[in-house]
């Protein structure tokens, strides 16, 4: 079937990658970056592997205030002197360093000038999205935590379909977490696992959405 609309995930795909933004944060709140990784591989295995419930799901279905999910987080910190880590801000802090990712963004505005519907389908983590530059870019946008849902739920996944009035075969998922590409791919949407903007336009250029 022709792919006729272009889903994309934010952060990591539309911006610079998470890991940057992380370290920068980490270097400049002088985080013991050790304690870091722990408890977020912990948290994060935890909120895609389905056992339980953590501060991640809440945060991104927005069941959870980020000033709570900031104090938890805050709390299992220490900076690298043995100090507490502040949490008023911390969201801020973590994401500071985000960059938008020019080529994509020409990318998607390219693929809905030639006629593709475009949407985009991200977890929020209280991030400040550049809504100014959304209204020229998707045809539907759904952030986790405003619609009470979080990938890689399959609900998500058919709201934005259900937005784009479009089946499953009929789209194409971008995200940089292979867990998600796998969760859209178990619907029947089509997979672009993103690793760098120039592997994923040449994947959108081959199924006839770039010219």
């Amino acid at each position: 079937m022709t792919v006729k609309a272009v889903i994309t995930d934010w952060g990591g795909v539309l911006t610079s990658p998470l890991a940057d933004a992380i370290d920068v944060w980490l270097a400049a709140d002088r985080i013991d970056v050790a304690r870091y990784k722990n408890v977020m591989r912990a948290w994060v295995k935890q909120a895609y592997d389905g056992a339980g419930t953590n501060p991640i799901h809440g945060l991104e279905d927005g069941s959870m205030a980020v000033a709570e999910f900031e104090r938890l987080l805050a709390a299992e910190l220490l900076t690298v002197d043995g100090d507490p880590v502040e949490a008023p801000g911390l969201i801020t802090r973590m994401f500071g360093a985000f960059n938008p990712v020019q080529p994509m963004y020409d990318a998607l505005r390219a693929a809905r000038a030639a006629g593709t519907r475009t949407a985009l389908l991200s977890n929020s983590w209280g991030n400040d999205y550049p809504h100014d530059l959304f209204a020229d870019l998707f045809d539907a946008v759904v952030i986790s935590c405003e619609v009470g849902m979080r990938k890689p739920d399959e609900r998500i996944f058919r709201h934005a379909l259900d937005l784009l009035g479009l089946d499953a075969a009929e789209c194409v998922f971008i995200d940089d977490i292979e867990h998600n590409i796998r969760a859209a791919e178990a619907l029947g949407i089509r997979g672009i696992h993103h690793t760098a903007p120039d592997t994923t336009i040449a994947e959108l250029r081959e199924l006839n959405l770039l010219p």
